[in-house]
């Protein structure tokens, strides 16, 4: 099951979706509403010892500006 990214136009919440079919409904998880956009997901992988990411900021899951703090 992929993972999509989606963000809300109404709310600008930013929330993850498993979906089976890319044609699944889906709505806000804050405010409920359909008017929302599917973002570009970042990736982040293991080279040399070392994870890069797809960011520039840093890994999607934390806050730190580059991966040398964390990894």
């Amino acid at each position: 099951m992929p993972i999509y990214e989606f963000e809300c136009e109404d709310c600008g919440a930013v929330f993850e979706e498993f979906l089976l079919r890319k044609d699944e409904e889906v709505v806000c998880k804050n405010c409920k509403s359909k008017n929302i956009k599917r973002l570009i997901s970042s990736v982040a992988f293991k080279t040399g010892g070392k994870f890069v990411s797809s960011k520039e900021g840093g890994c999607a899951s934390c806050k730190i500006r580059n991966c040398k703090g964390c990894h």
